[in-house]
Protein backbone atom coordinates (compact mmCIF):
# COMPACT_ATOMS: atom_id res chain seq x y z
CA UNK A 1 0.00 0.00 0.00
CA UNK A 2 1.18 3.68 -0.65
CA UNK A 3 1.41 6.04 1.94
CA UNK A 4 0.72 8.96 1.65
CA UNK A 5 2.56 10.63 4.84
CA UNK A 6 1.24 14.01 5.71
CA UNK A 7 4.36 16.08 6.33
CA UNK A 8 4.22 17.57 9.55
CA UNK A 9 0.35 17.15 8.93
CA UNK A 10 -1.46 19.13 6.36
CA UNK A 11 1.79 21.89 6.50
CA UNK A 12 0.32 23.77 3.47
CA UNK A 13 -2.64 24.66 4.79
CA UNK A 14 -2.33 24.23 8.71
CA UNK A 15 0.61 25.71 11.54
CA UNK A 16 2.96 22.46 10.78
CA UNK A 17 3.38 19.77 13.29
CA UNK A 18 0.06 20.90 15.58
CA UNK A 19 -2.90 18.89 16.12
CA UNK A 20 -5.31 21.06 13.86
CA UNK A 21 -2.36 20.05 10.76
CA UNK A 22 -2.62 16.64 11.95
CA UNK A 23 -6.32 16.26 11.69
CA UNK A 24 -6.60 18.21 8.90
CA UNK A 25 -4.11 15.54 7.56
CA UNK A 26 -6.50 12.94 7.90
CA UNK A 27 -9.34 14.49 6.61
CA UNK A 28 -7.86 15.54 3.27
CA UNK A 29 -6.92 12.10 2.86
CA UNK A 30 -3.66 10.57 4.30
CA UNK A 31 -2.94 7.18 5.64
CA UNK A 32 0.08 8.46 7.53
CA UNK A 33 1.38 11.32 9.43
CA UNK A 34 5.17 13.10 9.49
CA UNK A 35 6.39 14.34 12.51
CA UNK A 36 9.22 15.46 14.47
CA UNK A 37 10.41 14.56 18.09
CA UNK A 38 11.91 17.62 20.21
CA UNK A 39 12.31 17.94 24.15
CA UNK A 40 12.07 20.68 26.33
CA UNK A 41 14.56 21.48 28.99
CA UNK A 42 12.43 20.02 31.79
CA UNK A 43 12.43 16.91 29.78
CA UNK A 44 8.73 16.51 27.82
CA UNK A 45 8.62 15.44 24.42
CA UNK A 46 7.57 17.71 21.76
CA UNK A 47 6.67 17.67 18.41
CA UNK A 48 8.05 20.89 16.75
CA UNK A 49 10.79 20.55 13.59
CA UNK A 50 12.57 23.53 14.13
CA UNK A 51 15.23 23.65 16.82
CA UNK A 52 14.61 27.51 17.26
CA UNK A 53 11.05 29.11 16.77
CA UNK A 54 11.77 32.02 14.82
CA UNK A 55 10.78 30.81 12.03
CA UNK A 56 7.72 28.70 13.52
CA UNK A 57 6.24 31.37 15.96
CA UNK A 58 8.66 34.60 15.63
CA UNK A 59 9.73 33.85 19.13
CA UNK A 60 13.80 33.80 19.65
CA UNK A 61 13.73 31.08 21.98
CA UNK A 62 15.14 27.55 21.20
CA UNK A 63 13.25 24.70 22.32
CA UNK A 64 15.43 22.96 24.39
CA UNK A 65 15.84 26.13 26.28
CA UNK A 66 11.98 26.14 27.35
CA UNK A 67 10.19 24.47 29.86
CA UNK A 68 6.57 22.74 28.65
CA UNK A 69 4.65 25.35 30.28
CA UNK A 70 6.91 28.00 28.82
CA UNK A 71 6.23 26.44 25.33
CA UNK A 72 2.77 25.46 25.96
CA UNK A 73 1.76 29.44 25.52
CA UNK A 74 3.63 30.15 22.08
CA UNK A 75 1.55 29.53 19.04
CA UNK A 76 2.48 27.87 15.81
CA UNK A 77 2.01 30.60 12.64
CA UNK A 78 -0.79 29.26 10.11
CA UNK A 79 1.24 29.50 6.44
CA UNK A 80 -1.48 31.11 5.04
CA UNK A 81 -2.76 33.65 8.19
CA UNK A 82 -5.43 31.57 9.25
CA UNK A 83 -5.28 30.36 13.35
CA UNK A 84 -2.39 29.68 14.80
CA UNK A 85 -2.02 26.78 16.87
CA UNK A 86 -0.10 25.43 20.19
CA UNK A 87 2.67 22.91 20.23
CA UNK A 88 1.59 19.63 21.40
CA UNK A 89 3.22 16.65 23.05
CA UNK A 90 3.83 13.52 21.69
CA UNK A 91 1.35 11.85 24.38
CA UNK A 92 -1.25 14.10 22.48
CA UNK A 93 -0.20 13.10 19.09
CA UNK A 94 -0.18 9.43 20.25
CA UNK A 95 -3.65 9.35 21.54
CA UNK A 96 -5.34 10.86 18.81
CA UNK A 97 -3.54 8.88 16.60
CA UNK A 98 -4.42 5.32 18.31
CA UNK A 99 -8.14 6.09 17.35
CA UNK A 100 -7.40 6.56 13.26
CA UNK A 101 -5.99 3.86 11.08
CA UNK A 102 -2.93 5.54 10.10
CA UNK A 103 0.67 5.04 10.23
CA UNK A 104 3.32 7.20 11.47
CA UNK A 105 7.21 8.46 10.53
CA UNK A 106 8.82 9.75 13.77
CA UNK A 107 11.70 11.89 13.03
CA UNK A 108 14.04 11.97 15.71
CA UNK A 109 15.41 15.81 15.67
CA UNK A 110 17.99 15.49 18.50
CA UNK A 111 20.23 13.88 20.81
CA UNK A 112 18.97 11.42 23.40
CA UNK A 113 15.47 11.48 22.04
CA UNK A 114 15.59 7.37 21.50
CA UNK A 115 14.50 5.74 24.81
CA UNK A 116 11.20 8.92 25.02
CA UNK A 117 10.47 7.64 21.50
CA UNK A 118 10.68 3.78 21.95
CA UNK A 119 8.96 4.16 25.36
CA UNK A 120 6.04 6.11 24.08
CA UNK A 121 5.33 3.82 20.95
CA UNK A 122 5.15 1.04 23.28
CA UNK A 123 2.89 2.41 26.23
CA UNK A 124 0.74 3.42 23.53
CA UNK A 125 0.79 -0.45 21.39
CA UNK A 126 1.61 1.93 18.37
CA UNK A 127 5.28 1.00 18.10
CA UNK A 128 4.33 -1.89 14.96
CA UNK A 129 2.44 1.41 13.04
CA UNK A 130 5.68 3.86 13.09
CA UNK A 131 9.25 3.75 11.62
CA UNK A 132 11.46 5.90 13.79
CA UNK A 133 13.36 8.04 11.12
CA UNK A 134 16.92 9.97 11.45
CA UNK A 135 19.38 12.03 9.17
CA UNK A 136 21.76 10.06 11.74
CA UNK A 137 22.61 6.58 11.43
CA UNK A 138 23.78 6.42 15.06
CA UNK A 139 20.40 7.47 15.76
CA UNK A 140 18.47 4.43 14.32
CA UNK A 141 20.89 2.29 15.80
CA UNK A 142 20.52 3.46 19.34
CA UNK A 143 16.55 2.82 18.48
CA UNK A 144 17.28 -1.05 17.38
CA UNK A 145 19.27 -1.57 20.59
CA UNK A 146 16.50 -0.70 22.60
CA UNK A 147 13.95 -2.32 21.07
CA UNK A 148 15.28 -4.74 17.85
CA UNK A 149 11.65 -5.06 16.70
CA UNK A 150 11.34 -1.37 15.59
CA UNK A 151 11.09 -0.36 12.21
CA UNK A 152 13.96 2.42 11.68
CA UNK A 153 14.53 4.36 8.38
CA UNK A 154 17.53 6.40 7.54
CA UNK A 155 16.48 10.01 5.98
CA UNK A 156 19.38 11.07 3.20
CA UNK A 157 20.19 12.99 0.39
CA UNK A 158 22.63 10.94 -1.39
CA UNK A 159 22.13 7.12 -1.76
CA UNK A 160 25.56 4.71 -1.79
CA UNK A 161 26.69 1.62 -1.05
CA UNK A 162 28.04 2.31 2.30
CA UNK A 163 24.82 3.77 3.25
CA UNK A 164 22.95 0.78 1.60
CA UNK A 165 25.70 -1.50 3.60
CA UNK A 166 25.45 0.00 6.95
CA UNK A 167 21.55 0.07 6.76
CA UNK A 168 21.55 -3.33 5.90
CA UNK A 169 24.11 -4.13 8.90
CA UNK A 170 21.47 -3.06 11.15
CA UNK A 171 18.52 -4.65 9.78
CA UNK A 172 16.69 -1.25 8.88
CA UNK A 173 13.47 -1.45 6.42
CA UNK A 174 13.10 1.99 5.12
CA UNK A 175 15.32 4.07 3.19
CA UNK A 176 13.97 7.43 2.86
CA UNK A 177 16.04 9.63 0.20
CA UNK A 178 15.95 13.23 -0.70
CA UNK A 179 12.93 13.48 -3.94
CA UNK A 180 15.25 15.03 -6.53
CA UNK A 181 18.20 12.24 -6.64
CA UNK A 182 15.31 9.64 -7.32
CA UNK A 183 14.98 7.48 -10.85
CA UNK A 184 13.30 4.55 -11.15
CA UNK A 185 16.58 2.55 -11.36
CA UNK A 186 17.67 3.85 -7.68
CA UNK A 187 13.73 2.73 -6.69
CA UNK A 188 14.16 -0.32 -8.20
CA UNK A 189 17.69 -1.25 -6.44
CA UNK A 190 16.45 -0.14 -3.14
CA UNK A 191 13.45 -2.53 -3.58
CA UNK A 192 16.00 -5.06 -4.17
CA UNK A 193 17.77 -4.71 -1.09
CA UNK A 194 14.82 -5.09 0.70
CA UNK A 195 14.17 -1.90 1.53
CA UNK A 196 11.14 0.46 1.27
CA UNK A 197 11.45 3.83 -0.44
CA UNK A 198 9.98 7.00 1.30
CA UNK A 199 10.29 9.73 -0.61
CA UNK A 200 10.88 13.66 0.98
CA UNK A 201 11.75 17.21 -0.10
CA UNK A 202 8.39 16.80 -2.00
CA UNK A 203 7.94 20.60 -2.71
CA UNK A 204 5.97 21.18 -5.47
CA UNK A 205 3.21 18.68 -7.83
CA UNK A 206 5.99 18.03 -10.48
CA UNK A 207 7.83 16.39 -7.40
CA UNK A 208 5.16 14.61 -5.83
CA UNK A 209 4.59 13.33 -10.06
CA UNK A 210 7.86 12.20 -10.15
CA UNK A 211 8.69 10.35 -7.61
CA UNK A 212 5.30 8.31 -7.64
CA UNK A 213 6.11 7.67 -11.09
CA UNK A 214 9.49 6.35 -9.79
CA UNK A 215 7.79 3.69 -8.33
CA UNK A 216 8.64 4.97 -4.36
CA UNK A 217 6.56 3.10 -1.59
CA UNK A 218 5.44 6.57 -0.09
CA UNK A 219 6.56 10.33 0.82
CA UNK A 220 6.06 13.16 2.57
CA UNK A 221 4.34 15.76 1.18
CA UNK A 222 2.39 18.84 2.47
CA UNK A 223 -0.41 18.51 0.70
CA UNK A 224 -1.74 15.47 0.82
CA UNK A 225 -5.20 16.11 -0.72
CA UNK A 226 -3.52 16.66 -4.05
CA UNK A 227 -1.30 13.51 -3.64
CA UNK A 228 -4.55 11.57 -2.81
CA UNK A 229 -6.56 12.24 -6.52
CA UNK A 230 -3.15 11.63 -8.22
CA UNK A 231 -2.89 8.61 -6.69
CA UNK A 232 -6.43 7.57 -7.66
CA UNK A 233 -6.20 9.20 -11.10
CA UNK A 234 -3.35 6.49 -11.77
CA UNK A 235 -4.96 3.68 -9.85
CA UNK A 236 -2.50 3.40 -7.01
Amino acid sequence: MFINYAHRGASAYAPENTMSAFRLGVELGANGIETDLRKTRDGVPVLVHDANLLRLAGVDKAVADLTYDELSGIRIKSPDGGPSDRIPTLAEFLDFVKETPVVIALELKADGLEEDAVGALAAYGLADRCVVTSFELNDIEKVRALDPAQRVGLLTDAVNDGIVAALKHIGAEQICPKACILTPQLVRSLHEEGFSVRAWGVKDEETMKKAVLCGVDGMTVNFPDRLRQFLRENGI
